[in-house]
């Protein structure tokens, strides 16, 4: 599993990508085929004084790629909420596989 973690408009500290780092292994154990994942950390725009960050996650497994994008006041929740979310999508996505065979 090819992991690609990329930042936009600032510079991730070693804490959050050890955050990332840890729980992107974890989707090994919801999906067997899982062939890269990108995560895309961004801070949005500055049109009020408090910045809102996002956290953006592709997996790519083959023929299906599951996105999901959240965002919050903090990268790490940002973060925990998208995952948790692409979990569910795998999740779903699995069972569907096993009823269709």
């Amino acid at each position: 599993m090819n992991v690609q973690i990329r930042t936009h408009r600032f510079d991730a500290d070693k804490k959050l990508l050890d955050h990332v780092n840890e729980k992107v292994v974890k989707l090994q154990t919801y999906h067997d085929n899982i062939v890269d994942v990108e995560v895309y950390l961004k801070v949005d725009n500055v049109v009020h004084q408090i910045k809102d960050k996002i956290a953006e996650i592709k997996v790519h497994v083959p023929k299906h790629t599951f996105f999901v994008k959240h965002e919050s006041k903090l990268f790490e929740e940002s973060f925990d909420l998208a995952m948790k979310a692409v979990i569910d999508q795998i999740k779903s996505y699995k069972d569907k596989q096993i009823e269709t065979h």
